[in-house]
């Protein structure tokens, strides 16, 4: 068996998601799956660049970020549709420009698979269309490569063995070094890294996924997908879109942004009670809803770091003081308590079962 294909079995070893102790300099940085690339396990989620935050802001918020020690930027090459698709990868390609040295700083991730114009083949992930956007991902962002090229969701008419000889091209040719996932199911990772196997290659290193208090599904089988085949798992919504943020509070404020549209404002119909106690409770734990929000799905088994999306430099450093205070046991058994999960709890099937 070769070193590739044995570094991809499935492994009852859980992941290792922290080097160090919370609070000591290595508990800031990981390893991204079961690669050596060590990464800041916050990583500058950029979805908002290009209609809530300007250019300008953004390129402030990733100096911020990168100054603060946060090394990893994620974004998709449909960002910016606001303005259109491909501008948010224009403006981190305008930023990186001003200072070469930031490419060898950043670990730069980007997404691949969702429309990007109204033509057949404008979408997916054939290998025709997969080669064609990472090009056009690489001239938005005026690198030579991209460090984690991610699948933005699956394609079911696309076979597994197209989806690889499409990446085993790129990362040859130097354009992609590995590559990723976002949205799978557990039986999605499964069988993708199994026919990675097959073909002796790498395979998916990192899995994006939505993920919080109030959206606790990954955890019966995408996080002991992703624990087996030691793949990193990085949350995306770790707010639940503003919800876990201070929602009611903002509401009576005036000062809700994220958090007075789409899921949050769907949820908090349903959940008002809950969430007022969410709040409450962070009151006296004596930190912003943020923070206890983030730091959750951040001391959770398997998950690696989340994807912030910050409008400010306050944001930023609110993730960061997220990261580095972890909450005690006591807190988190008292979200636990208001936030149960779902069925029986833990990985499927024992959660319905038991």
């Amino acid at each position: 068996m070769t070193f590739a294909a044995a570094a991809q079995r499935p492994s009852d070893e859980a992941l290792p998601v922290r080097l160090g102790r919370p609070g000591e300099p290595d508990a800031f940085y990981t390893q991204l799956g079961r690669t050596g690339l060590r990464i800041s396990r916050l990583a500058l989620g950029t979805v908002n660049f290009g209609g809530r935050v300007g250019e300008p802001e953004a390129h402030r918020l990733m100096d911020h970020a990168l100054a603060r020690g946060v090394n990893f930027v994620d974004t998709a090459n449909m960002y910016g549709w606001r303005v259109h698709k491909g501008y948010t990868e224009e403006v981190i390609g305008r930023w990186l420009a001003a200072s070469p040295a930031r490419r060898d700083e950043v670990v730069l991730a980007t997404k691949v698979g969702n429309e990007m114009g109204p033509g057949l083949h404008d979408q997916g992930l054939s290998a025709r269309h997969i080669v064609a956007a990472c090009e056009g991902s690489l001239r938005r962002l005026g690198t030579d490569w991209i460090d984690l090229y991610q699948m933005h969701r699956v394609d079911h008419t696309s076979s597994w063995d197209e989806v690889w000889q499409a990446m085993e091209q790129l990362v040859a040719q130097g354009k992609v070094r590995y590559v990723g996932s976002s949205n799978f199911a557990g039986w999605n990772l499964a069988a993708a890294q199994e026919t990675a196997r097959s073909r002796h290659f790498l395979g998916v290193v990192a899995e994006q996924c939505g993920y919080n208090l109030v959206t606790r599904y990954p955890e019966l089988e995408v996080l002991p997908a992703a624990r087996a085949y030691r793949i990193a798992v990085f949350v995306w919504s770790p707010l639940h879109g503003g919800l876990l943020g201070g929602v009611l509070r903002k509401l009576a404020d005036g000062t809700a942004v994220k958090s007075a549209q789409g899921r949050a404002a769907a949820a908090l119909d349903d959940r008002r009670e809950t969430i007022a106690a969410y709040e409450d409770l962070c009151g006296e734990i004596g930190r912003e809803p943020a923070q206890v929000g983030l730091a959750w799905v951040l001391s959770r088994p398997g998950v690696t770091g989340v994807v912030i999306g910050p409008r400010t430099e306050e944001h930023v450093d609110g993730a960061i003081e997220a990261l580095e205070k972890p909450l005690a046991e006591s807190e988190l058994s008292a979200l636990e308590r208001l936030f149960p999960p779902v069925g029986g709890g833990g990985p499927a099937p024992h959660a319905w079962i038991s």
